[in-house]
């Protein structure tokens, strides 16, 4: 894309990724969960549930047809059903350029959208002017299914993205998710897979009760600023059973996350479960109550990682437990970070406001390729309170690993392979 272009794309994205992460600060209430109790693993077709076949709307399977009225015609049909409804996306390839799924909906449960075949994303970036792919917005009752894909055709995008995490203006526009959750309530994404977004697999904000279950999301290991679900503003997210390799971040968790669970991650290549980076905008709300049990990090750049900024803002992250995980040649194991982005060695800058509190590493084995495999490095102004490593057992092939501690007191239980910092 011509660099003329490219600058036009990036005023027309600016205004809602820079809204999204920066400017979207209104915590989402907590609600009734409707599949508490419920087999969701399973799907059924509800007595008298309609099917809307996309390709009733004129939608062709051949890879080649935009299909983006079609889906559009199709979902409007499927969302002002006043009987139950669901969106069928047969077999195929459909090529599909931005659009919304918006809510809110009429049918008397949640809707479902049956993803079967591959749905392909447009390669021109200038027609992402919504800043996202796919966005599911407003609704109250959700279900992504079906054992399909969803096809971002990232790789000429990947020559055009941004640091967004380097860039000091904050004036940065990361490249489109592919799925993206603004503004929803009781929903799952299951059994579905994703491969090269042009950015994040998923995103997930400003939004409360949802699943994502058995998920396989996939791209290269060079590919930039393609997490694999990254949340914000949201409360009540569980994540269980997914399978992530891409080129950053498998999960991230920024500013207004409560209450998220990650269990049975299998992560690598990638650069780990990441809460942050926090503190840089004004203004964020807390971090609270994550819990991560029972994954594996593969040949992971970062294993389990707290990152905040020095030189900017207030903050607070609390309540954090990591537990059970198993390390595979994992560069970086176990890091709290508060002077991210800045040289570790001689970092010049004012501290973090950031304080971190109350947290948990617990259970935590296997191998690491760096001298390092425990480095917390806290805030000199506010030096993390009540962290516990309990039972770590981290090895640097057939010799011991070490450990770094500034401006942190941790409270120490059980083995710990490397010894305790000093």
């Amino acid at each position: 894309m011509a660099a003329t272009k490219r600058i036009g794309v990036l005023i027309m994205f600016f205004a809602l990724a820079y809204y999204v992460d920066a400017i979207s600060r209104t915590k989402p209430v907590a609600s009734p969960d409707i599949y508490k109790g419920r087999n969701v693993a399973k799907d059924k077709i509800a007595p008298g549930e309609k099917i809307v076949n996309v390709l009733s709307f004129g939608a062709k399977p051949d890879g080649k047809f935009d299909c983006t009225q079609a889906f559009m015609d199709a979902w409007r049909a499927t969302c002002k059903s006043n009987v139950q409804a669901r969106l069928l996306i047969p077999q195929g390839r459909f090529v599909v350029s931005t659009m919304f799924f918006a809510g809110p909906c009429l049918t008397p449960g949640p809707i479902t959208i049956q993803v079967v075949g591959t749905v392909v994303a447009t390669t021109d970036i200038s027609e992402y002017v919504n800043g996202e792919w796919l966005m599911f917005e407003d609704l109250d009752g959700v279900k992504l299914i079906g054992g399909g894909t969803f096809d971002g055709m990232g790789k000429e995008s990947w020559a055009t993205t941004e640091n967004c995490e380097a860039d000091q203006t904050d004036t940065c526009v990361r490249n489109p998710s592919s799925i993206y959750f603004h503004k929803v309530r009781n929903g799952i994404i299951q059994n579905i897979k994703s491969v090269n977004p042009k950015g994040f697999h998923f995103f997930v904000t400003n939004c409360a009760n949802i699943r994502l279950r058995l998920l396989k999301l996939t791209a290269p290991a060079t590919s930039p600023n393609t997490d694999g679900i990254h949340i914000s503003n949201s409360i009540d997210v569980k994540l269980s059973k997914n399978t992530i390799e891409t080129g950053d971040d498998c999960v991230s968790m920024i500013q207004g996350v409560n209450n998220i669970t990650i269990n049975k991650l299998k992560c690598g290549p990638g650069h780990g479960i990441s809460i942050g980076s926090l503190g840089k905008y004004a203004d964020e709300q807390e971090v609270k109550d994550i819990r991560v049990k029972n994954c594996t990090m593969v040949g992971t750049t970062n294993g389990l990682r707290i990152k905040t900024w020095p030189d900017k803002y207030p903050g607070s992250a609390s309540a954090i437990t990591f537990s059970d995980i198993v390390m595979e040649n994992v560069k970086n194991p176990i890091i709290i970070d508060q002077e991210y982005d800045c040289e570790p060695a001689n970092c010049q800058k004012k501290p973090s406001l950031v304080k971190i509190k109350d947290v948990v590493f617990s259970n935590i084995r296997g191998t690491t390729i760096s001298p390092i495999a425990v480095d917390l490095r806290c805030s000199k102004q506010f030096p993390c309170q009540d962290v516990k490593l309990k039972n770590i057992n981290l090895n640097l092939g057939p010799k011991p690993s070490g450990s770094r501690c500034t401006n942190i007191k941790p409270v120490y239980g059980g083995v710990q392979r490397p010894a305790a910092c000093l």
